[in-house]
């Protein structure tokens, strides 16, 4: 039961690469960009918790869904997915927001007089 969570995130993370490739969002889109804009803001999560760390802000809570593996004290291995899936999530619906109002706008010029 310790990897449930873990396990948890990796679906949901395959979750945002089938949606991403279906309708060309992310990765699927421009590759490379999209590995900088995620790198950037995973790394940007992970100075954030340990700062928050370091602070006595953040702490790891104790359950039985986790792996107990720490990258570092106090920041478990999921963190790291869990950043992850959130970076990756927000690009797909800023991508599929932007899309949707780019065509929406399209739609309105051609029906402008």
């Amino acid at each position: 039961m310790g990897i449930l969570y873990l396990v948890a995130l990796l679906v949901s993370l395959g979750g945002m690469v089938v949606l991403d490739r279906r309708f060309r969002l992310f990765f699927f889109d421009r590759p490379r960009r999209a590995a900088v804009v995620l790198i950037a803001g995973v790394t940007f999560f992970l100075v954030w918790d340990v700062l928050g760390i370091g602070l006595g802000i953040f702490f790891r809570g104790e359950t039985a869904f986790m792996t107990g593996i720490l990258l570092a004290p106090e920041l478990p291995l999921e963190e790291l997915f869990f950043l992850t899936l959130l970076c990756y999530l927000t690009m797909n619906i800023f991508r599929g927001a932007h899309i949707l109002f780019a065509r929406e706008r399209a739609g309105r010029r051609r029906e402008a007089p």
